[in-house]
């Protein structure tokens, strides 16, 4: 393969479907392929990223490690220790600008397995990454360059959004909101059609017309032409019927339900960080 030298190589220590999904959205989004690495301790699941996407795999994490310029750790948090110690070593070498998408693990404690004094972005991506529509949150420790945070964005926004954070403390917050908001949004999904089948509309229907309801009012938020709180006061009309349900949601508290929905999965992400920590 022909490799194009401006553009940053990058691999991918895992290849689950997270890092399927980024390695997929930089390729759609004209990445070159000879640019990316993947490594994984099979190769059966490394074929089908040779196959789709053409990029460079291996078995061998630290072979992997040595070709990066941005190194994706994309392994689970229960054994992100033992694969940075492994590459440690090399990272020291090659000093890669390490880019971290485990949940519940901050910046220091992955720097530290990887030998310390390593430049690193920490995000947290979230499931509809899977098909371009995902929210990436995303926090840089003090030693990374203007140019690799620019990296970093266009990474991420091949496979939706991606937002800055000022502190890694924020992260907690962010799980809460986006990394375990699409729950929050199936579930509505649920709820409405469910009621829907209840009355009458027969399920496919119901499920059809809750999703595509959901995915709607979600674009016209996403266009910015009104804020939310607006948007919904255009749908409802005096005395009509989205201003009765609306007072009926409003009634049964559901402004404070997602509030402390909210503060418990966020008091949860902090929870299992510290779990996560001393078992490791």
């Amino acid at each position: 393969m022909q490799q194009d030298p401006q553009q940053p190589a990058i691999s991918f220590i895992g290849a689950g479907n997270m890092a399927r999904a980024i390695l997929g959205g930089l390729v759609a989004n004209g990445y070159d392929p000879s640019r990316i690495w993947a490594s994984a301790p099979e190769d059966k699941h490394l074929q089908s990223l040779r196959d789709d996407f053409g990029i460079y795999t291996t078995t061998d994490n630290r072979h992997c490690a040595s070709q990066a310029d941005i190194l994706i750790l994309a392994v689970k948090p229960q054994i992100m220790a033992e694969a940075c110690q492994d590459i440690a070593s090399v990272v020291q070498n090659t000093r890669p600008l390490a880019v971290s998408i485990a949940a519940g693990l901050d910046s220091e404690t992955i720097g530290n397995w990887l030998g310390g004094d390593v430049p690193m972005v920490r995000c947290m991506p979230n499931t509809p990454s899977l098909v371009g529509k995902g929210a990436t949150a995303l926090y840089a420790t003090d030693g990374v360059s203007r140019e690799q945070r620019d990296t970093v964005t266009d990474i991420f926004s091949s496979i939706g959004l991606a937002v800055w954070l000022e502190q890694e403390e924020e992260m907690h917050a962010v799980t809460a909101l986006s990394g375990s908001g699409p729950a929050y949004c199936y579930l509505l999904v649920e709820s409405m059609e469910a009621a829907a089948i209840d009355a009458g509309v027969h399920p496919d229907t119901a499920r059809q017309l809750a999703i595509q309801t959901m995915a709607g009012a979600a674009e016209m938020c996403s266009r910015g032409d009104e804020a939310p709180d607006q948007l919904r006061r255009n749908v409802m009309s005096p005395g009509g019927t989205t201003e009765q349900a609306v007072d009926a949601l409003e009634k049964g508290g559901l402004r404070d339900i997602v509030k402390k929905a909210f503060n418990a999965a966020k008091t949860r992400s902090a929870e299992l960080s510290e779990q996560l920590k001393k078992a490791l």
